[in-house]
């Protein structure tokens, strides 16, 4: 007997395992034998199985080559790294320089255990260099904006040979009608582009366009999703709202991530009000999803129930753009929204964000309707620079001619299916939990009471950057990530549980040097 997961055979046996490598399958086989008896063909068990649930969920756990597994893990040897020197120094002067320290929160100091890089030096493929020379494989791959890997030799080349000719000029690049054709081919039913260094730029400018659009007032978003903008409209509605007037924030109203009966309802409380709902297309929660409706039929009611009540939908894809699916999950589902907002991805972690929608909403911003009132939309010095645009340029390029989405999929189902291994051999079920998400696997640490708890994620985080993997509660598969740095993550991951589990009995305070990391948006510093 064997898993089946040959090509020639039906699909609906593909997941089926009907082997003895591992105890669990042992009590299947064991099963199997005592109800069907010992000469049934392969079939006659894996249709029981497949009538029998429960049966499969005995080992429906166990992944593919266990043992190849063990073996990898006694080839690999892990970085052990503690000299953090030098990041010491810059921790302790750089906040007197820079509010926050650096120009992302989400970069900050209060984000990572005190046993972590400071600052980096340098990145190549899927690793990058600390002040102290310490090499790390990079998870987050510059908090999901590269997507090819860093230093990316087609990228590298491309802005090299372009910076030649000079980055800004007093009229626009040629290359602006180039990124623009290219990427608009990407997008059907979008007619229209602009472009800009950062996501917050376009998410307020569609949310600009829509008032100008409807004559109405009201923004709408998920509550619970995130980040969308670090603009008055957005951040009012966080718990960091200081130097947000009240005026401000009211202009904002939330809704239910995922939920089409809150929506209905934000509708009908406000009639006639809203201009738009803007939202992410995509989570990584949606890979698990427990919601009323699949993310595909929320979508699709969404944008119905907008155009029905006279607001626009705006797909934001800063995050799943190049990821979920290329160019994003708005073809991936087939939908067109009247707008969509682009960023992390597109160019290989240079800055180069877009705002793509149709055309009788776009044009609000130009300068040929004679006679209409304008609408000033975005205009940066800087959001045309040459070397962004051609770094898009050869980012898509390698999109379209390679399969980097199939290799990032495939790699982060390994990731999930190797960590999930070791996590179920060590009966931690209660305790870790992963967001089967293949584009960005998301990791979740509780406490003995099975509560999320930052402090035990801080320690986890502290002992796999210990390992050499700079590590932030998330995965990023980029097309450098090879399968050998997925055993190596799974490997230190393995370690880090072993610490993990000491935490559990004794409690992580004595494990963790520092404090825990902190909340983004939170009230208190």
């Amino acid at each position: 007997m064997s898993q089946y997961a040959n090509d020639s055979i039906d699909a609906k046996y593909s997941k089926i395992r009907i082997t003895v490598d591992e105890a669990l399958d042992f009590n299947v086989i064991e099963h199997l034998i005592e109800h069907l008896g010992a000469n049934q063909s392969w079939k006659v068990y894996a249709d029981y199985i497949l009538d029998n649930p429960k049966i499969k969920e005995i080992n429906g756990s166990i992944i593919r080559n266990q043992s190849y597994m063990k073996s990898k893990f006694k080839e690999i040897k892990l970085r052990n790294i503690t000299n953090f020197v030098a990041s010491d120094e810059y921790r302790n002067s750089i906040h007197q320089l820079i509010p926050g320290g650096c120009h992302t929160y989400s970069k900050g100091d209060d984000q990572f255990p005190i046993l972590s890089p400071a600052a980096i030096v340098k990145g190549k493929g899927a690793y990058v260099w600390d002040v102290d020379g310490n090499q790390f494989l990079d998870c987050s791959m510059g908090l999901t904006s590269v997507s090819l890997g860093h230093a990316y030799d087609a990228v590298v080349e491309a802005v090299k040979s372009e910076l030649n000719n000079g980055v800004n000029f007093q009229r626009p690049s040629h290359l602006e009608k180039e990124i623009a054709e290219k990427f608009l081919n990407l997008v059907p039913g979008h007619d229209m582009i602009k472009f800009s260094k950062n996501g917050s730029i376009v998410t307020t400018a569609a949310v600009k366009l829509a008032r100008a659009h409807t004559g109405r007032k009201l923004v709408a978003f998920p509550g619970d999703h995130p980040f969308y903008s670090y603009d008055d409209w957005f951040i009012g509605k966080t718990a960091c709202n200081k130097g947000v007037p009240d005026e401000i924030s009211e202009l904002s109203v939330t809704f239910k991530g995922c939920s089409i009966q809150s929506l209905k309802e934000l509708f009908e409380k406000y009639p006639d009000q809203i201009a738009c709902v803007i939202t992410e297309p995509e989570k990584n929660q949606c890979a698990n999803c427990t919601c009323e409706n699949t993310n595909e039929e929320f979508l699709k009611q969404a944008i119905e129930l907008c155009h029905a009540n006279g607001a626009l939908f705006i797909a934001d894809e800063m995050v799943t753009g190049f990821k979920t699916e290329f160019p994003g999950t708005i073809t991936k589902y087939g939908i067109t929204p009247d707008m969509a907002t682009w960023g992390k991805g597109i160019a290989n972690g240079f800055s180069f964000c877009a705002l793509t929608g149709k055309k009788e909403i776009m044009e609000l911003g130009g300068i040929t309707r004679e006679g209409e009132e304008k609408v000033f939309l975005i205009s940066t010095t800087h959001g045309g620079e040459t070397h962004g645009l051609s770094a898009a340029i050869a980012t898509i390029d390698m999109f379209k001619n390679n399969n980097v989405i199939e290799h990032n999929h495939a790699l982060g189902k390994k990731l999930i299916d190797l960590c999930s291994q070791l996590i179920q051999e060590n009966n931690l079920n209660d305790y870790i939990n992963i967001m089967p998400s293949v584009w960005m696997p998301v990791f979740v640490f509780k406490d003995q009471n099975k509560q999320a708890c930052q402090g035990f994620r801080t320690l986890f985080l502290q002992e796999m950057i210990r390992r050499g993997i700079l590590f932030q509660g998330v995965f990023v598969p980029c097309f450098s990530h090879t399968e050998e740095d997925i055993y190596y993550f799974a490997k230190a991951f393995s370690e880090s549980i072993a610490v993990y589990k000491q935490a559990l009995k004794e409690g992580y305070e004595g494990l963790l040097k520092g404090s825990p990391a902190k909340a983004v948006f939170r009230k208190l510093l």
